[in-house]
């Protein structure tokens, strides 16, 4: 599918957010073909074209690597003319997605109800800390925040030790993670208003996306208050306290599907922090495994035949799987266990990851020349499609495409310069 026939395009995007969640969401929009102006303030724009810089006076990756595809306006929405510009935009645009704190465009003068005035079929996509009515609506909520609120980091980690406090995912699971949920909002709501003609407001949590993800945490919630235990997690059955307050338990690096998993150290670990692989002892490939690994006698041994036979013994089974290791690489391991069908994964360093020409050529890490800083690389589409593979290009400088925009807007060259001798644009 060539560029000129993307299958967003002719959607245009008011991106009115910062940092991660809402810039995720709209980037996506944009490498599948909508027009998507980034709406920043003059001078300062988002706070990630600062934050963490590793080149003076270039926009940092943080920036760039969250704003491809998109075109650059900037606008002080506080004066009347950046109103009236904004009003002019409104009028023009599909959507609007913003993440400011309660009230903050209301109080811009951009109500809800002041933007159907405007355009009846404007979305109004909102990234929010909680959803509305919840008594923490407040708060302001940032990844952290929200990996503690929506239950991933209490279930995350250690069960014991000095180690079992709570712990967070490096996964944008508040973050990115909300932005994709409100990219499948966004394109729903567009596709009712196809047969409605009507827009709506559709937002999404940053609580609601983590807990979304932590169903199977749930579900085993519900189980272990009827139950009173969990086979499957790493405390039964000689951990049997771990259940009593009938709390879900951290599981460390055990399987959350309901098989058993766990990361065992291979050849150079001792040195390498990422010498591991993560290995499942799936029902199905139990024979395979015992094959895999020198041990045929556990293929008709009672006591390790079934998944709940194994339980008692799964310490020491992971310990044996661990010395077959002891002479292998991560990738020497995984390709014997693959030629098993053996569930299995090299413990992948960010540094492996960026040199990896699978990814690189499946389009997942791209390559990308901006201006300013020059080559860098930044992650791709992860949706893959026959037909389409979306083109990552450079994020926008502050403010680049402004002129571009308000002329599309109707506004004259003296209007426009202006409006930036007063500072509005």
């Amino acid at each position: 599918m060539s560029t000129q026939n993307l299958p967003l395009k002719g959607i245009k995007i008011i991106d009115f957010t910062h940092v991660q969640a809402g810039p995720a969401c709209t980037q996506l929009l944009a490498w599948f073909g909508a027009d998507v102006i980034k709406l920043e303030r003059p001078g300062a724009g988002d706070v990630t074209r600062s934050q963490l810089r590793d080149i003076p006076d270039a926009d940092a990756l943080y920036f760039t690597m969250l704003n491809s595809n998109k075109r650059g306006l900037t606008l002080d929405t506080k004066t009347p003319a950046g109103k009236e510009v904004l009003e002019k935009l409104i009028k023009e645009s599909d959507v609007m997605v913003e993440n400011f704190g309660p009230g903050a465009l209301d109080r811009m003068g951009f109500s809800w109800e002041y933007i159907q005035q405007l355009n009846p079929k404007m979305i109004l996509a909102s990234v929010k800390g909680f959803s509305d009515g919840h008594h923490y609506e407040d708060l302001k909520v940032y990844e952290n925040v929200a990996q503690c609120a929506g239950g991933s980091a209490s279930t995350t980690g250690w069960w014991k030790g000095e180690n079992s406090e709570p712990t967070i995912s490096a996964a944008a699971l508040g973050d990115s993670n909300t932005g994709m949920h409100l990219a499948i909002g966004i394109l729903t709501a567009y596709i009712g208003r196809q047969q409605t003609g009507k827009g709506q407001k559709v937002a999404v949590s940053m609580q609601d996306a983590v807990l979304n993800l932590c169903r199977v945490k749930m579900r085993d919630q519900q189980r272990l208050e009827r139950l009173g235990y969990l086979e499957e997690y790493p405390q039964y059955p000689h951990e049997m306290d771990a259940f009593k307050d009938k709390v879900t338990p951290r599981g460390g690096n055990a399987g959350g599907g309901g098989q058993p998993g766990w990361i065992l150290k291979c050849k150079g670990w001792q040195t390498d922090p990422n010498a591991y692989i993560y290995f499942t002892v799936q029902g199905h490939a139990w024979e395979p495994i015992c094959d895999a690994i020198g041990k045929p006698e556990w293929k008709t041994d009672p006591a390790y035949t079934t998944p709940k036979a194994r339980q008692p013994h799964i310490t020491e089974i992971f310990a044996t799987i661990e010395d077959w290791l002891k002479d292998k690489t991560k990738f020497e391991a995984v390709d014997v266990l693959r030629k098993f069908d053996i569930p299995c994964a090299p413990v992948l360093s960010m540094k492996e990851l960026l040199r990896d020409e699978s990814l690189r050529k499946s389009g997942s890490i791209v390559e990308v020349q901006h201006p300013v800083r020059g080559s860098y690389y930044t992650v791709g589409s992860p949706i893959k499609f026959s037909d389409l593979k979306p083109q990552v290009t450079a994020s926008p400088l502050l403010g680049q495409h402004t002129d571009e925009i308000l002329g599309e807007l109707g506004y004259s060259k003296d209007q426009i310069a202006t409006m930036h001798a007063m500072k509005v644009v």
